[in-house]
């Protein structure tokens, strides 16, 4: 069943805001004409994979497609994300889906993938992202273009007795929805909490 939204839930103590990332925006427009190769190198937030299952007729064929996240220009004080979804096999595709960071949560509205030849629409099966990691970002120092890692995402200083809860709620066209919880273990570096 095609999805419609994505809401990826995250403790609210967690770093965004300093993270160091997002420090330029990406047009969803020149993303959407030019690829990612249209956004600075600066808006780059993250990146990951998702398989999707996309109908050709009476069959189905499932497609691993890329998934690029990057800042969006904003209005309102959010965060907001434009997320590049690109195929290449079977299908050569692109998609633009947009974003924002909400108090604790990620929301991403998926507008309907429409199918090959006026077909069903496309459903995603499974997903897998990050926010950060090897990331490439460049400052000017002394009138020359420096390339350096951004910091990422900050831990709090304490970790709740149990780890750090983290769920998702994917909401489909049909009205109905799934959901899914996890646990992150607290790293020994960062001291227990008492909270939970």
């Amino acid at each position: 069943m095609p999805v419609s939204q994505i809401e990826v839930g995250y403790p609210e103590k967690l770093g965004l805001a300093t993270s160091g990332l997002g420090l330029a925006a990406c047009e969803p427009s020149a993303l959407e004409a030019f690829g990612g190769e249209a956004c600075p190198a600066n808006s780059k937030m993250g990146q990951g994979s998702a398989l999707v299952e996309v109908p050709f007729g009476p069959e189905t064929v499932r497609e691993t497609v890329a998934v690029v996240f990057y800042a969006a220009p904003s209005s309102d004080g959010r965060l907001h994300l434009v997320i590049w979804v690109h195929g290449q096999h079977p299908v050569l595709a692109s998609l633009v889906i947009g974003g924002v960071l909400l108090p604790g949560r990620l929301q991403i509205d998926v507008p309907p993938i429409l199918g090959v030849a006026g077909g069903p629409d496309v459903s995603l099966l499974s997903m897998r992202a990050s926010i950060g990691g090897a990331l490439t970002y460049y400052e000017r120092v002394r009138g020359k273009q420096v390339a350096y890692r951004p910091r990422g995402i900050g831990l709090p200083d304490s970790c709740p007795r149990g780890g750090w809860r983290l769920a998702a709620r994917f909401a489909f066209i049909d009205g109905t929805g799934s959901r899914a919880a996890t646990v992150v273990p607290c790293p020994t570096r960062i001291g227990r909490g008492t909270g939970r």
